[in-house]
């Protein structure tokens, strides 16, 4: 939930802590950035020296940072303290399923990943509504502070009931390993949220993405080389281990992405505040709350590339669906496809959770849920910086069309054609000379309303691709029993 919860807060932030937009960005990008760099790292740690000592460590570790981010005097110790929320996270993150694997079988394993599913897919959509009530009636800190008895009763719950898994033979650390694939992804998470303001084509950007490059090559020899891997290169080998990552992208770079977006249309566009902007996403929770355990149930008697391809098909035919917005409709306009898309995102976690562990054996689940999940954060990385880049380009199209004969400074155009693409488009209007503010605000409307209209296209692409590519790749017989083989084997 902390992935979202921050975005309808951001305006509170920016006033209480004098934050620039630069240092409001990050407040959502270092969390992202501490989630993604470390999660195969912390997976393969679990199989070392035990998921339940690991995940509980992540909890700890999240709920004093949660701490440190309520009660931050500043923006830097603000997105400091969410970096290491956000290693935090990932700990979690890169161990629950593996968990979860181990701990149930048969029907009971389904019903197990129906709920891992039904949580994570709705906590995305819940996190403004969570952070609108907090908000408005005590304020933007106590979405920090709320983590902290749920952290707290979640540590005693793990400590009494969680039983401990590892590898009954485990593995040497892989430092190299370690350092390498920690550096190539940071970097190129690094790139892909800041591509947009620093630009794609710039130098820094260019260097970044090179060095992402090197320490991924570096990643990939080292892995080759010695005999006990971090990640076992050779399970990409294996068409349904390729296809569970791609199908974790595609619902990741699709709807969970774009959620950010339609978030700035709610609240900048239509002009709803943080409460009432997250009430209108209770559609999309409620239906991916409902979805998921029936789905978990679902793995044990359809096959599982039947459930993802479905799934990602009704996110994309959801996608599609908003795309009947315009700038005269009102947030009904989203409703049915918010729907469709809810119960597609219900309809994917349960037997992608199952998949991500199920195809390798029990040894190596932590090493699988780390590779699964950083597949999900990768992909709402480059979603959220593609849309951008898109949203950008798009909007400085049309600005240039409509007001190219205003007297405004040289670049000036660049920066706001990025406020509005974050959804700040008064205040866009009141930097653009008086004469020309009317004329400026619609154009800018207009923009963002097509700009959206194409976004959701491409997001529904990707949701498309991802339903054919899983149903090709996942086979049933790549599958490896678990007690009970999931999706009907």
């Amino acid at each position: 939930i902390d992935i979202t919860v921050v975005n309808v807060a951001l305006p509170d932030i920016q006033r209480e802590l004098n934050a620039s937009f630069d240092a409001l960005q990050w407040v959502i990008d270092a969390y992202t950035l501490g989630v993604a760099a470390l999660l195969l790292t912390f997976g393969s740690l679990g199989d070392r020296i035990g998921r339940r000592k690991v995940f509980i460590a992540g909890l700890i570790v999240f709920v004093l940072a949660s701490l440190a981010c309520g009660a931050a005097p500043s923006a830097l110790l603000l997105n400091l303290a969410r970096l290491i929320q956000g290693v935090g996270g990932s700990i979690m993150f890169a161990t629950s399923l593996a968990l979860l694997g181990a701990t149930y079988q048969g029907k009971d394993r389904g019903t197990a990943f129906g709920v891992w599913g039904a949580t994570a897919g709705a906590s995305v959509a819940l996190g403004p509504l969570v952070s609108g009530l907090l908000v408005t009636t005590l304020s933007w800190r106590w979405i920090f502070f709320i983590n902290i008895p749920i952290g707290l009763f979640a540590i005693a719950v793990s400590v009494r009931k969680l039983s401990e898994s590892a590898a009954p033979q485990p593995r040497k650390t892989d430092w190299a390993g370690v350092v390498t694939f920690s550096a190539a992804l940071g970097l190129l998470v690094f790139a892909l949220i800041r591509g947009t303001d620093k630009g794609w084509t710039s130098a820094f950007i260019l260097g970044v993405l090179g060095l992402a490059a090197a320490f991924l090559v570096a990643f990939v020899v080292i892995e080759s080389r010695i005999g006990e891997p971090m990640l076992e290169l050779g399970l990409f080998r294996t068409p349904a281990f390729t296809g569970a990552q791609i199908a974790a992208f595609a619902i990741s770079g699709s709807l969970f992405s774009l959620l950010l977006y339609i978030t700035f249309y709610l609240q900048n566009v239509l002009g709803y505040d943080a409460l009432q902007a997250g009430l209108r996403f209770l559609a999309l929770s409620a239906a991916t709350l409902v979805v998921a355990p029936l789905a978990g149930k679902l793995t044990d008697r359809v096959p599982i590339r039947v459930l993802i391809g479905a799934a990602l098909t009704l996110v994309g035919a959801g996608l599609l669906l908003m795309r009947s917005v315009s700038v005269t409709s009102g947030w009904t306009a989203l409703l049915a496809g918010l729907i469709v898309a809810g119960i597609g995102a219900g309809a994917v976690n349960p037997p992608l959770g199952s998949l991500a562990v199920g195809v390798v054996e029990p040894a190596k689940s932590g090493m699988a849920s780390g590779i699964n999940n950083t597949f999900r954060q990768v992909g709402i990385a480059a979603g959220i910086a593609g849309y951008g880049a898109v949203l950008q380009a798009h909007i400085s199209s049309r600005l240039t069309e409509a007001i190219g004969n205003a007297p405004l400074p040289p670049g000036a155009l660049d920066g706001l054609s990025t406020a509005i693409a974050s959804g700040r488009i008064q205040q866009a209007a009141e930097q653009v000379p008086a004469p020309f503010r009317e004329q400026f605000r619609t154009a800018a409307l207009e923009a963002f309303i097509s700009g959206l209209d194409i976004l959701l296209l491409i997001a529904a692409i990707v949701a498309l691709v991802g339903a054919v590519l899983t149903a090709v790749l996942i086979r049933q017989r790549d599958l490896v029993s678990h007690g009970a083989a999931p999706g009907g084997g």
